[in-house]
């Protein structure tokens, strides 16, 4: 098991609201947890589920009714998930539900318009990363080719200004993209994506023009020490001002202007609800040793991502402090956050309409596949590898987060045709019975056994399923 990093937290507000900070890291009573997820269920009518506790087993996903192979048991909507920083070279997607956007054509031309830029300045740099090296533990592709064909300014510029339709393309309509009028950095599907986002998140981290200077200055350092460093730091952000943004409207609701500081901290904790569901143990002591640390340096590595971690918050309370929500500022509850989607995350990943469109077209009749890769050959030979680059991110899911593993589970993540956003889809895998418990593998369950349980000890725990029990040695 990991080692905390060692010495007394840097972070004064870790001392100075110690007994709220014991509160909100502490697990929720069993009839507020109960509540908020039959709550949860009944909204978003998942009735073919419930969420049941195990004593000191914690909680588990059970059938409500049976189901059948490839049934689909839940489309869980993310809590809080951010894109990997890297990703959005390759794909352009809405920022809330993380849908692509554009259309076939922009995604083709903003992909080779960053390809270009790499080429030109002679970079062959690691992309589709999770953060960076320090205290990542995911990353999803390897290192950037060089790239056997360049185009022609003028022919990527039509792409991306829509001046020339590719053939087939309307085969694969996209949403047409809406700005955030603040920033016009963050992109979305629709007006009620960006109202979603803005009400949700992004109303504390927008960097636009109409954003006071110094707060401004202050979100762009942030922003650029997460990702030169690990973009788990924005995800956890977005935790945060989640929680910032539910006190305030609890707040407006409740009348609570000139309350005290007791009942002003009663709404924190409700506004933090959803998160406080959440497993959670700090980021520093559970995050993976990656391989290249020999165990010998294991109390350094740790106490190198503390620091790291602190550095993020001091930035991030920069930009956005507020007395009132000060506990949640801590270095505790902010490791914790971290360590929450380190210990709870199913990967953020949407296929790309892009290699849907090729495919289409490889699986055309030899006369009309012939006539379209007159236009696509070009761009399919740039694009190399890269053109079946999906979106992928880190996300907290309320629901899936309470799934159970198993070597040998009953269903899995999956997504179909028709599941083109960041929602976590849970296919059966088998035939699964009213009462019985869902499970799902965190891991590949095609390891052996000593690899899966060296795995699954990053979770915090042995695994005792079927399958171990079998292959474990005498």
């Amino acid at each position: 098991m990991a080692r905390s990093g060692s010495g007394a937290s840097p972070c004064d507000l870790d001392k100075e609201f110690a007994p709220q900070i014991a509160q909100l890291l502490a697990a929720p009573s069993l009839q507020s947890a109960q509540e908020y997820y039959e709550e949860l269920i009944q909204s978003k009518k998942h009735d073919g589920i419930r969420v049941n506790y195990k004593g000191d087993h914690g909680k588990g996903v059970c059938a409500n009714k049976d189901f059948a192979e490839g049934d689909l048991i839940l489309k869980d909507q993310i809590l809080v998930g951010a894109q990997h920083s890297l990703n959005k070279i390759d794909c352009v997607v809405c920022s809330y539900c993380f849908r692509f956007i554009g259309s076939v054509e922009f995604q083709i031309g903003h992909r080779l318009y960053f390809q270009s830029i790499a080429s030109s300045i002679g970079c062959s740099s690691e992309r589709h990363c999770h953060g960076s090296d320090v205290g990542s533990s995911t990353c999803s592709s390897g290192v950037t080719k060089e790239k056997s064909t360049t185009l022609p300014e003028e022919v990527i510029e039509s792409l991306i200004t829509g001046d020339v339709s590719l053939p087939f393309s309307d085969h694969f309509p996209l949403p047409e993209i809406i700005a955030c009028q603040g920033c016009e950095e963050e992109r979305y599907c629709s007006q009620s994506c960006a109202d979603s986002d803005w009400e949700s998140y992004h109303s504390l981290l927008c960097a636009g023009p109409n954003t006071e200077p110094p707060r401004r200055s202050a979100l762009h350092k942030f922003v650029e020490h997460a990702n030169e460093t690990n973009d788990i730091f924005l995800v956890a952000a977005k935790a945060i001002t989640f929680t910032m943004l539910r006190y305030k409207k609890l707040k407006r609701q409740n009348d609570f202007q000139n309350k005290s500081a007791e009942s002003n901290f009663s709404l924190l904790m409700e506004a933090w609800k959803p998160l406080s569901m959440g497993f959670k143990k700090r980021w520093w002591d559970y995050v993976a040793l990656p391989e290249d640390v020999d165990a010998s340096d294991e109390d350094s590595f740790r106490q190198e991502i503390r620091d790291l971690a602190f550095t993020s918050l001091q930035l991030l309370k920069d930009a956005i402090f507020d007395a009132e929500c000060a506990p949640l500022f801590s270095l505790e509850v902010y490791g914790h956050i971290i360590g929450m989607f380190e210990l709870n995350n199913l990967d953020l990943v949407v296929a790309s309409p892009v290699e849907d469109y090729f495919i289409h077209l490889d699986d055309l009749p030899d006369d009309k596949k012939e006539e379209a890769e007159k236009a696509t050959a070009p761009l399919l030979d740039a694009l190399d590898d890269d053109y079946a680059v999906p979106c992928d991110g880190t996300a907290f899911f309320p629901l899936q987060s309470c799934m159970n593993h198993s070597c040998c589970p009953n269903a899995k993540a999956f997504k179909r045709d028709e599941d083109n956003d960041g929602h976590a889809v849970i296919i059966a895998l088998g035939p699964i019975s009213k009462d019985e418990e869902i499970t799902i593998s965190y891991i590949d369950e095609e390891l052996p056994y000593e690899e899966r349980q060296a795995e699954l000890a990053d979770y915090g725990f042995t695994c005792t399923c079927s399958k171990c029990q079998e292959e474990k040695p005498n």
